[in-house]
């Protein structure tokens, strides 16, 4: 059995696969350069969903994940992180409503939850909203979807791995990877300590690409960013995910309210100190939209403004599980974390010990980029 494995990056990835391998009985050290959590897991909009996903095997994992959510927060000594309360979604204009009822007449076809509502069952659902900001119906809801207090799962399933003998080390960055007859032998930590290894696992998110160019693998990634306003606690009801053609808003625990919208993805600029920094004018742009939306939030203030940065696989796949020129070395990368990281990671941690998880994880694999050129090997010795 593989005696000591490295997971790179304390994310929901690194935490979802450490938990599984402690489960198993694998020793495990859990490295990132900064804080649990503190990359994307901490600043995404985390909504849990198969809604037009795409191909059919994307489609079946989701769904998978959404299913491994709901049987962790059931079995859990405790919880607090899943939601499922449902998203309704409208559009505006002939082209985006044709696309809305492609995506609902496809997840019909697979068997996926959704139906059409009207104005009024709407607001019997979300009682805070002005009637007038919605359509008189088309309106698509998806009542098994929901969002995910990451932060918090991400503190529980480390916390399970930790019970189960794993060591977490933060604030410490991967600066390389030792290689020998294609295996990796080692990870070196910026610390300058040495972690000699029977496996490694590269859950680094947005930094996955160079954690892979350490292992002399090139993985193609197309990050995004995403800005995302958190509000102060505001008195109206708002129990779902909602997607409005001007603003996406969630819940966001203790009366706060998550605000997105893609169009203030643009405004986030590198600062001076290396950080980001969002126009004003945007955030308040987003606000007004949900001022509109749900009325109630005018008497909230703007508590936070985060900046997140997505780690999309160049294809928008997930890529899942080992790579075949490092027998030893695995990923697990994707957008879509929140929805898939709990299922996932574990079919990760399985295969990472011996388990045969070959059919699910075969349209995922790092290898598929071979196919098209987008990348190629080599090794560090």
């Amino acid at each position: 059995m593989v005696t000591h494995v490295v997971v790179i990056g304390a994310g929901v990835y690194g935490a979802a696969v450490a938990a599984g391998l402690t489960r198993r009985g694998a020793r495990v050290t859990v490295v990132d350069a900064g804080a649990p959590a503190g990359g994307t897991s901490g600043a995404t909009f985390s909504w849990t969903n198969s809604c037009g996903k795409q191909p059919r095997a994307y489609h079946e994992l989701s769904v998978a994940g959404m299913a491994a959510h709901r049987r962790l927060a059931a079995e859990a000594t405790q919880d607090g992180w899943y939601h499922e309360s449902g998203n309704l979604e409208w559009a505006d204009g002939d082209v985006a409503g044709a696309r809305l009822r492609a995506k609902v007449a496809g997840v019909l076809d697979y068997g996926y939850e959704a139906r059409w509502l009207d104005r009024a069952e709407v607001l019997r659902l979300e009682p805070g909203m002005a009637q007038a900001e919605l359509p008189p119906d088309g309106v698509a809801y998806f009542p098994r979807e929901g969002w995910i207090d990451l932060p918090r799962l991400v503190g529980y399933l480390l916390a399970t791995a930790v019970s189960g003998g794993a060591e977490v080390v933060r604030d410490d960055a991967v600066t390389g990877l030792e290689t020998t007859a294609a295996e990796v032998r080692a990870v070196r930590l910026a610390s300058g300590r040495r972690l000699p290894v029977a496996a490694v696992v590269n859950c680094a998110g947005p930094q996955a690409a160079r954690v892979a160019e350490l292992a002399g693998l090139v993985l193609p990634m197309r990050n995004t960013r995403g800005v995302l306003v958190q509000t102060s606690p505001a008195p109206v009801a708002v129990s779902r995910v909602v997607h409005a053609p001007r603003v996406h808003l969630r819940p966001d625990g203790d009366g706060r309210l998550l605000l997105h919208s893609p169009e203030i993805d643009g405004a986030a600029r590198v600062a001076d100190d290396g950080g980001f920094q969002v126009a004003p004018s945007a955030v308040e742009r987003v606000v007004e939209a949900a001022v509109a939306l749900y009325p109630g939030v005018r008497a909230a203030s703007v508590r936070d403004v985060r900046v997140g940065e997505r780690p999309i696989p160049d294809d928008g796949l997930p890529v899942l599980g080992r790579a075949a020129a490092l027998a030893n070395f695995h990923f697990a990368v994707s957008h879509s974390g929140a929805t898939l990281c709990v299922h996932a990671g574990d079919l990760v941690a399985a295969e990472v010990l011996g388990e045969d998880r070959s059919e699910e994880l075969a349209p995922f694999r790092f290898d598929r980029f071979n196919r098209y050129g987008g990348a190629g090997t080599g090794h560090n010795s």
